[in-house]
């Protein structure tokens, strides 16, 4: 991955509430016409495209895309006989989108790659990973559901800003939130406002059950 070169210019696909992490490992279905012939493309030349989402306040081009995305690369295609595919999409590094080379037969973008920041010292950032692990053990336990084996897969990663796009692109539901977390470069900053926003998000569980009191979900009304 370290050794991987991010051209001047790839494809990209712009997804409705989808913001992509590096080191992330993303699923998706390709159906389209237009990015049918783009998977063509990038598997006969460097594998790599870019995955930005759909930024609703956005003004440039039929399908605005928020300025910070990641280039992935495909580790994995499966082809269909109706020409469609499921592939597995591997984040490489952020980037950011400089402007809009052409729109067919798929959009090409200029791209700057990004880099990040520590922002504080080994220990400092271990100790805001494990206040990260803390709470979303906490909120898991109030009743959030994760994914199988998420909290054992967190807690195998060395590298802390790894932990911290993993982390954020797994168990993150908030889109506009999510997005602000990838557009961080800093990496404390970024675990620090994921603490934050897991506080908050637990706070209101937790104020939630105490309404409920001892009533079932299907008996809230009675309350």
């Amino acid at each position: 991955m370290e050794s991987l070169q991010v051209p001047e210019t790839l494809p990209v696909m712009t997804l409705l509430k989808t913001v992509f992490f590096p080191q992330a490992l993303m699923p998706l279905h390709i159906f389209e016409p237009r990015y049918r012939q783009m998977l063509r493309d990038v598997l006969a030349r460097d594998r790599l495209f870019a995955v930005a989402c759909l930024d609703p306040a956005g003004t440039v081009a039929a399908e605005p895309a928020h300025t910070v995305a990641t280039v992935g690369i495909i580790r994995a295609c499966q082809k269909s006989d109706n020409d469609t595919s499921n592939l597995l999409l591997q984040g490489v590094c952020r980037v950011e989108i400089q402007s809009i080379v052409r729109e067919q037969p798929y959009r090409l973008i200029s791209v700057r790659p990004l880099s990040t920041v520590s922002g504080g010292s080994h220990t400092q950032l271990e100790e805001e990973r494990l206040e990260v692990m803390r709470l979303l053990n906490l909120r898991r336990r109030l009743g959030t559901p994760s994914p199988q084996g998420m909290t054992q897969f967190l807690e195998s990663i060395e590298d802390v800003d790894t932990f911290a796009d993993v982390a954020a692109f797994n168990l993150c539901e908030d889109g506009e939130f999510k997005q602000s977390l990838l557009e961080e470069l800093d990496t404390r900053r970024r675990l620090q406002r994921f603490a934050a926003h897991l506080k908050a998000e637990i706070k209101e569980q937790k104020f939630r059950r105490k309404l409920q009191g001892r009533l079932t979900d299907d008996h809230i009304a009675d309350n």
